[in-house]
């Protein structure tokens, strides 16, 4: 992978998110990165912790750039990719982590030959432990994906996916996020309602969340599987499954999921 330049038009959550990871993680030094912003306090405090080059002219930044990663917000991407269009290298890979902007999107608006890889990243890049798809635009190649994977590894997990499963894949990882923190709201509930102190109750909590992940990573076992041994016949978590199951929890969760993807579809369809 051979990065003479990297800019980040927006310097967003997302966008520190991965230049802290490819700083920390030696893949990138700060004098090959350069972020783009409309806000110079911003610009002035990401220079000043992580020693890379900043810019409020996404024209100049871009001109000779080897990697341009798109981190503006969706409805701000026409705009920006207009500004963008006469100063972007016809050899330059663009990554956009917009979420529902197709890679078609960029191909059409920046010209025909441009090199597109599409991202859909996860909160959790904030502490290094994120979840990201990538797919590939038409005239992106091999080593287009290889070097967009190796920038999102700097911060997570990264797989490859086709197009056509990137709403998908919003529903799951892209909004996963929201629902483990959902559960971690109830269980936290249920223990202010037990009587338990709320510091402990969240340590513990995150803590068995943070485990349980763990553990399916760790075993090709199903998910299921892992219940069962958790489950004795009888005992406290079958009571509590039980009632998981009279509230058809599982029904109401997968559905919330195809919910979210039937959205994606409608958002990516605008």
């Amino acid at each position: 992978m051979k990065i003479s330049k990297l800019v980040f038009i927006g310097a967003g959550n997302m966008a520190e998110a991965l230049i802290k990871g490819l700083i920390g993680q030696g893949v990138l030094p700060g004098s090959c990165i350069t972020a783009t912003d409309v806000r110079a306090e911003r610009l002035a405090e990401m220079e000043t912790r992580f020693g890379i080059l900043t810019s409020r002219d996404n024209r100049a930044a871009v001109a000779d750039a080897s990697v341009i990663v798109l981190a503006v917000k969706p409805q701000q991407m026409t705009d920006v990719l207009a500004e963008l269009k006469a100063s972007l290298p016809k050899t330059a890979l663009v990554i956009s982590i917009a979420a529902g902007k197709k890679c078609a999107t960029f191909e059409t608006a920046i010209g025909d030959g441009t090199h597109v890889i599409r991202v859909m990243p996860n909160t959790p890049a904030l502490v290094g432990a994120g979840a990201s798809a990538i797919c590939r635009g038409r005239w992106a190649t091999e080593d287009d994906l290889a070097t967009a994977e190796k920038l999102l590894a700097a911060v997570g997990l990264v797989v490859r996916t086709e197009e056509s499963m990137m709403d998908a894949v919003t529903a799951l990882s892209g909004s996963g996020p929201a629902y483990v923190f959902y559960l971690a709201e109830m269980m936290l509930e249920a223990a202010k309602r037990m009587g338990m102190d709320g510091a402990v109750a969240r340590q513990l909590t995150a803590a068995t969340i943070c485990g349980a992940a763990k553990l399916i990573m760790s075993t090709s076992d199903a998910p299921s599987v892992l219940r069962d041994r958790v489950t004795s016949k009888g005992g406290t978590t079958a009571a509590a499954l039980a009632v998981m199951s009279e509230r058809k929890v599982f029904d109401a969760v997968v559905d919330a999921v195809l919910a979210a993807e039937k959205r994606s579809k409608e958002l990516s369809a605008t």
